[in-house]
């Protein structure tokens, strides 16, 4: 069996990352992705579909300071499935609707622009490449 996803967005917010009790390396960040569509009546609409990546090990460690907030990225990975319902994991948002949260455990991650960091250094486009993973939904 096989199974991935690609994913080409825009981060929510600079990635966070944090050390597991084995001391392996997990960064993780919200990931934004539009798409652009007419409806029925031909109004031009916009739907933004949000995930939580999530990369581990030295991927982790390489990436830290390339991922902040409005970078554009290509995430590659799979689905994390939640156990108990079978599909996305399912929260209550502070407004009493609920939502779900789109989990990827990214494989490959290759930064595509943008962000803070990259002005800073005068690089607008980035291609790093590394093989391991406004509203925020979560």
């Amino acid at each position: 069996m096989y199974q991935q996803i690609v994913v080409v967005g825009r981060l929510g917010r600079d990635a966070e990352i944090r050390v597991m009790p084995s001391g392996e390396y997990v960064l993780s960040f919200p990931l934004a992705s539009e798409r652009t569509f007419n409806d029925k009546s031909g109004q031009r609409q916009k739907e933004t579909s949000w995930f939580r990546v999530q990369i581990f090990g030295k991927a982790a460690e390489s990436l830290i300071d390339y991922l902040t907030k409005g970078t554009s990225v290509l995430v590659e990975g799979r689905l994390r499935i939640d156990p108990s319902t079978g599909g996305p994991n399912v929260f209550k948002k502070n407004d009493g609707t609920f939502a779900s949260s789109y989990e990827i455990v990214a494989g490959t991650i290759r930064l595509l622009g943008g962000g803070n960091r990259d002005a800073k250094q005068g690089n607008s486009n980035l291609n790093k490449e590394t093989n391991e993973n406004d509203y925020i939904p979560f």
